[in-house]
């Protein structure tokens, strides 16, 4: 296990960015042969909400000056995403030509017809330098059924961030297991007067909130979503005991729990009023910068707990995008030509880099960069062993994106008291499609 604490650094990131020679205001951008296909045409791409300012700050004007195209991008919120993909297509609307997509949704998304299937074109495109893209990422974000759909563009993972000076004042250490968890959650709610709380718990029953909540407890008492056939486990004792572990940290958590998504958990914690969250490795950034938090200095970052008997350590992928072109697009050439350019090595290790960037490494490349490292000196180790392992892949049937919504809103009942945590789990199990 390792724990880093943030110790308080007077040299800002884009200080350190400047010193590699990458920070990017003004910067001259690599070489890059402007392509016919892509000259004067207007590229629309769907995307999740957080990865927009990526867009809207460095995509779109570096792909303007490298190819003279246009590139447009759209927001839609987390809950919405995959739906919005298919019925983009399905609709005939055929509004966007490249899909930011969620990898557990690519069996639905491709089951649809809404991508081009790309199998042949990365298996015989040199330049995309495949063999670099992330082993733990790579297929889990971009195949389907043996067919390849897209390229991986956002390895996302959680890890426990947590509040050291709070955690200094009540003499506690950074948790290890989940009982350790609920020692220090309870220790500083009980102790915090309503001013602040041990534990920020993301219970709205969405896949990407309440969904990471429950496998990262699911992964630390050592159990799966899956077994290797695809059927679902939701009743084995380390299902039960993660969902039971949900349930009893509700008392101690940050009000209300069912009612907590991303944005109010992450601002909770960068406010200072919440010591533990599970969050995605992209708040170490915000965390560090004055003007987003009030923590800055003051935080660190360590492994998601085990439980029970479990000593095995594996990193849940917990979201992760991949980038496909909509199988509706009237700009294919295009549409790919950006696709390549937009997950390649050096565009990659621009955008995990930038200032309060979403983005996190694809490639092997970058991954084990200096910069990158240098972007978040806290918690890479922790990154880097995250993405270098063999991970907890969640399934991506077609099914699959209504059955975690299922399971969620299961969960919920239970979190809020309404059913017990194996009755969540069983029903849960009975309406799981294949």
């Amino acid at each position: 296990m390792h724990s880093a604490r943030s110790p308080r650094r007077s040299t800002s990131r884009r200080a350190m960015l400047r010193g590699t020679g990458l920070a990017l205001a003004g910067a001259a951008l690599p070489a890059f042969t402007r392509p016919s296909s892509a000259a004067g045409v207007t590229l629309k791409v769907l995307v999740n909400t957080p990865h927009l300012p990526i867009y809207t700050t460095y995509l779109a004007p570096a792909w303007n000056q490298a190819t003279g195209g246009v590139l447009e991008a759209s927001a839609v919120d987390y809950t919405r995403l995959t739906d919005r993909i298919i019925d983009d297509v399905h609709s005939g609307a055929a509004e966007f030509d490249l899909f930011d997509y969620y990898y557990y949704g690519l069996g639905a998304i491709a089951h649809a017809g809404a991508l081009v299937d790309l199998t042949h074109w990365t298996a015989s495109r040199t330049s995309l330098h495949t063999r670099d893209f992330l082993p733990s990422t790579y297929d889990a974000y971009t195949q389907y059924r043996g067919r390849r759909y897209g390229l991986p563009y956002d390895g996302d993972q959680q890890l426990i961030f947590y509040n050291s000076e709070l955690l200094d004042a009540y003499g506690l250490q950074p948790p290890t297991t989940w009982d350790a968890y609920d020692a220090v959650a309870r220790r500083i709610t009980q102790k915090g007067g309503g001013d602040h709380y041990g534990a920020v718990v993301q219970g709205q029953p969405d896949p990407m909130v309440l969904g990471c909540a429950f496998i990262n407890r699911l992964n630390g008492y050592g159990g799966d979503l899956v077994d290797g056939h695809g059927r679902p486990t939701l009743t084995t004792p380390a299902a039960v005991a993660a969902a039971r572990h949900l349930v009893d940290i509700a008392p101690y958590a940050l009000p209300t729990p069912t009612e907590t998504g991303f944005d109010t958990a992450t601002s909770a914690f960068l406010a200072g009023r919440v010591a533990l969250i599970e969050n995605w490795t992209g708040i170490a950034r915000r965390a560090d910068d004055p003007s987003l938090s009030k923590i800055a200095g003051k935080w660190g970052v360590t492994s998601l707990p085990l439980g029970g008997g479990n000593r095995k350590r594996r990193t849940p992928l917990n979201g992760g995008y991949g980038l496909g072109v909509s199988a509706a697009s009237q700009h294919r050439a295009a549409a790919l030509t950006y696709l390549e350019w937009a997950t390649s090595r050096t565009h990659m290790l621009l955008q995990t880099t930038q200032p309060n960037s979403a983005i996190d490494p694809n490639r092997s490349s970058v991954l084990h960069s200096p910069t990158y490292a240098g972007s978040t000196p806290d918690a890479y180790p922790l990154i880097r062993a995250g993405l270098d392992a063999t991970p907890l892949v969640w399934p991506k049937g077609p099914a699959d994106p209504d059955n975690l919504r299922h399971l969620v809103e299961q969960l919920a009942l239970a979190v809020d008291g309404r059913q017990s945590p194996l009755t969540a789990l069983r029903t849960a199990q009975a309406a799981w499609r294949s």
